[in-house]
């Protein structure tokens, strides 16, 4: 059900906020100085390579991992706290379903956990599964056992909705339809959505703000449109080795070359040689540009104005 007025959450309170996060498991950090603010009710990409801390991330917001270093919090409250807990929910990427219990009996428990509990929503995901509700858990398929944990998470009618690698099970049909589902609950509800993909393509249309995770830290966040705005993809002729001269200046984001012509994305500080070809990338090709190249990073504040603190990783 939707919040009445006087249950509006403030606008001006992030939905997420780390502050110098760090989580240090045996083989080393997976995050270190970690910094971030994420808007309400925005949807939003979270993305980089294997290992980036990608689900490390979403199980700290959910309070199921505690930081080794600094904070978290969501919405003010602490993750693991009554409130923080009544306002999260997060769809894990192993989909912690109990095997023994049936579709319904899975949505009877969610139900009677959740006192917010939105039956309708929750039947909305799995309005085209076409299975008894009556199956087990344990005898779905991987796209239906993720369409039992969505309906489980959508149901709660959470403010934050932490969503890790949740299409990867199921079919572009399936994917296309929960996808426009999720837009629109998201939009009636003011809902915040954090979803993790490995696929770049998956994203565009999708989120309208980006963090990107590497080496331990955030290191580019803020609007997609802004974001992509203050970025160029640009190629031109260039035989020498090194940064292209006419770039100087400029953020060289990644460089590439194929004989004598040379690719680049760039983040602008002004005009660009006129001898160059210039383009606004695409998310995907701003997103591969990043996860290409591991040593750029954004010490500067993004275009809505959040800053950033990069720090090395740790060593074990």
């Amino acid at each position: 059900m939707s919040r009445s007025a006087e249950e509006q959450l403030p606008q001006d309170v992030p939905a997420l906020r780390a502050r110098r996060l760090g989580v240090r498991y045996r083989r080393g950090w997976v995050l270190s100085g970690c910094e971030l603010s994420l808007p309400a009710s925005r949807i939003c990409a979270l993305v980089g390579p294997n290992g980036a801390g990608k689900s490390t991330l979403m199980a700290l917001a959910a309070g199921v991992l505690a930081p080794t270093e600094g904070t978290v919090e969501v919405f003010g409250h602490a993750p693991d706290s009554a409130e923080g807990r009544r306002r999260i929910a997060l769809l894990a990427q192993d989909r912690p379903l109990h095997p023994r219990l049936s579709i319904a009996d899975t949505l009877r428990m969610g139900r009677e956990l959740n006192p917010a509990w939105d039956q309708a929503a929750a039947e909305r995901v799995l309005a085209a599964a076409d299975v008894d509700p009556k199956t087990r858990v344990g005898r779905l398929s991987g796209g239906q056992r993720t369409r039992v944990a969505l309906a489980l998470a959508l149901g709660k009618r959470p403010d934050l909705l932490l969503l890790d690698e949740p299409l990867a099970d199921l079919d572009p049909v399936a994917r296309h339809e929960l996808t426009g589902l999720l837009l629109a609950e998201a939009a009636e509800h003011g809902t915040t959505v954090l979803i993790s993909s490995h696929v770049p393509a998956e994203l565009a249309g999708v989120c309208d703000h980006l963090l990107v995770l590497g080496e331990g830290y955030v290191r580019l966040a803020g609007e997609v449109d802004e974001l992509l705005s203050a970025h160029r993809k640009v190629a031109g002729a260039h035989e020498g080795v090194g940064t292209p001269p006419v770039l100087a200046g400029h953020e060289v984001v990644e460089l590439r070359r194929t004989g004598r012509q040379a690719t680049a994305l760039i983040r602008t500080t002004g005009p660009v040689h006129p001898d160059w070809d210039l383009g606004e990338p695409t998310l995907e090709e701003l997103l591969l540009g990043y996860l290409r190249a591991p040593g750029a990073a954004d010490p500067q504040p993004t275009p809505s104005g959040m800053v950033f603190v990069m720090e090395e990783v740790a060593s074990s």
